[in-house]
């Protein structure tokens, strides 16, 4: 477990309004509150450099940042320092804590006859485009659906956190959003299996997953199912294009790198995934978590592959915006040392509403019904949670 530095509340004053942040897993917990300096908001690919330039100057308070990446790269990020690297005790919750009635639920969207339509006209394009520049053809994209919940009274996220870390594979977080000013504070609420990057000193790691199966309530039946995902060649070629990407976005900045050739099986409460650990060695121990989180942001297990034309995939045929949803959340401190985590099992949450998003990587061999079924399995994370039952969603 890491150890952050911890802060003095009299070094610099509370924003007593400022939401928190929390991030849970195997490996750490990190939990912050107030707000002593925002982070210059801007797209991906400049966030190593606005970090850097955050830290060249001398400031009290917690010397690091957490916030979140959205989806889509060209985005406005939404990073902050924190007053203090702890939570008050009015603020904790019990494992028992319970969440408010839901009193409404809509069909998911889009609804599944309408996803697989999405997901047929995406084989389409895979199969069916000719080009000569191979970055003119698309070889996968992750489309997305989500599930809009109404509750009977606004709901804590910090008690739908808490439901979630019963699954202790998982790193769970909550973090504030922006939003107008007229409106009610949103939350990003989570519990991600999957590892963006993390780096410590020279050190860096990322642990994507792609192919994916749901866990059933029969061991026989379950462990068939484990066999069926690892003998996959669908999930196998969907893996092997995360992978490829990262090593690719990894390397000329490592002196040593190591990717496994054939991906091992991991597993939360309710999935099976491919997953495949990455570690390298930097050549330059001052390259920020940060600016590797930028490079590799998003990868193709949440967009595509090639990502601009991925992106513009998904930008066409969804019809609900993304946001926060599939970027990544995480921290940074002046050092460059930090973890990213890939924003997904997760929901935004304001006041009495909830929407839930799930995906499905689609590549050459997708079967529309069968990426219905996975997106309505990767719900359950969070439906679980909420006390939500299988006969309500498909």
């Amino acid at each position: 477990m890491i150890t952050l530095p911890s802060s003095r509340q009299d070094e610099a004053k509370v924003d007593e309004q400022a939401p928190l942040f929390v991030l849970r897993g195997p490996q750490q917990i990190l939990e912050a509150q107030g707000c002593l300096a925002k982070l210059p908001s801007g797209n991906t690919a400049t966030l190593g450099l606005r970090v850097n330039e955050f830290f060249a100057i001398e400031r009290q308070g917690p010397k690091l940042l957490v916030g979140a990446l959205p989806f889509d790269p060209h985005g406005h990020d939404a990073l902050y320092q924190p007053a203090e690297l702890a939570l008050p005790e009015s603020l904790k919750v019990s494992a028992v804590a319970k969440l408010p009635a839901l009193i409404g639920l809509s069909q998911a969207e889009p609804a599944p006859d309408h996803y697989a339509d999405m997901v047929a006209r995406c084989v389409e394009t895979i199969c069916g485009k000719k080009a000569i520049d191979k970055q003119d053809l698309l070889g996968k994209a992750v489309l997305a659906r989500s599930l809009l919940l109404q509750a009977s009274e606004p709901i804590n996220p910090l008690v739908l956190a808490k439901r979630l870390e019963r699954d202790s594979s998982v790193t769970t977080y909550v973090l504030p959003l922006p939003v107008a000013v007229d409106e009610a504070p949103a939350w990003l609420v989570g519990a991600s299996p999957e590892l963006l990057v993390s780096v410590r000193g020279s050190t860096v790691t990322s642990h994507p997953l792609a192919g994916s199966a749901r866990r059933l309530a029969d061991p026989i039946a379950d462990a068939k199912a484990a066999k069926a995902l690892s003998a996959s060649s669908k999930d196998l070629d969907e893996h092997k294009f995360v992978v490829d990407a990262i090593v690719a976005a990894l390397a000329p900045l490592c002196s040593e790198l190591d990717a496994p050739d054939t991906p091992s099986l991991y597993t939360t409460s309710t999935m099976w995934h491919l997953g495949t650990e990455i570690v390298g060695t930097l050549k330059d121990a001052n390259t920020s978590v940060a600016t590797l989180a930028g490079l590799l942001h998003p990868t193709p297990a949440v967009c595509g592959t090639p990502r601009q034309l991925a992106l513009d995939t998904i930008n066409s045929l969804e019809p609900v915006d993304r946001g926060f949803y599939a970027g990544a959340v995480g921290w940074v401190n002046e050092k460059g040392d930090g973890d990213w985590y890939v924003a997904i099992r997760c929901a935004h949450v304001q006041a009495d509403r909830l929407r839930l998003f799930a995906g499905a990587g689609i590549v050459a061999d997708s079967e529309p019904e069968l990426e219905v079924a996975e997106t309505a399995a990767k719900f359950r994370a969070l439906l679980d949670a909420l006390g939500v039952d299988d006969a309500t969603i498909s």
